[in-house]
C-alpha cells in the first residue's frame, strides 16, 4: 500500500468548534477534472458538512474549484459527493449519531499514494465556555513558548 500523504485541505475550525472523539478515513466518489483540481490544492471543506441518508454518507459544501482546462467536463463545484466507507463503519457511526449531540465534520482532505480521502470526525459540540477555556491555554501556551525562547537566547 502507498503510505505517501499528501495534504491538501485542513479544516481547523472544526477542531474549535468541536471535541473530536473518533476519526474515520473515507475514500471521495469524484470525476476525473475534480481529481485534477484537486492535484492542484483547490479545494475547501470550511463550510462542508456530512450527513448519512439512505445508509449512505454524503458531504454538502465542499468546494473544489472547477478545472481550468476542464471545459464541459467540469461539475458544480459544490455538488453533493458520495463518500466511501464499509457498511459496518456506517452502522456504527450511525448509532453513535442517534446520540444526542453528535455529528459527523470533515477535518482533512488528502491524497493516500493516487487515492483521494477525507479524514471525518465523529463530534460533540462545544459550549462557548470550553472555546474561551481553549483560547485560555493556547495563549498560555504561546507565552510560556515565547519566555523559554528568551531565556535561551541569553
Amino acid at each position: 500500500m502507498a503510505g505517501s500523504v499528501k495534504l491538501i485541505a485542513n479544516n481547523k475550525k472544526a477542531y474549535h468548534d468541536y471535541f473530536i472523539e473518533d476519526k474515520y478515513e473515507a475514500g471521495i466518489s469524484l470525476h476525473g477534472t475534480e481529481v485534477k483540481s484537486l492535484r492542484m490544492g483547490k479545494c475547501s471543506v470550511k463550510e462542508s458538512f456530512i450527513r448519512i441518508e439512505n445508509g449512505e454518507v454524503l458531504i454538502y459544501g465542499m468546494h473544489i474549484s472547477p478545472y481550468e482546462k476542464g471545459n464541459i467536463f467540469n461539475k458544480d463545484p459544490l455538488r453533493v459527493r458520495k463518500l466511501l466507507l464499509h457498511r459496518g463503519e456506517i452502522n456504527k457511526i450511525t448509532g453513535k449519531i442517534a446520540e444526542k449531540g453528535y455529528t459527523l465534520v470533515p477535518l482533512q482532505v488528502y491524497f493516500k499514494g493516487s487515492l483521494a480521502k477525507v479524514e471525518i470526525g465523529l463530534a460533540k459540540g462545544k459550549k462557548l465556555y470550553d472555546k474561551r477555556q481553549d483560547i485560555a491555554k493556547k495563549d498560555q501556551r504561546r507565552e510560556a513558548e515565547k519566555e523559554f525562547k528568551v531565556r535561551n537566547l541569553y
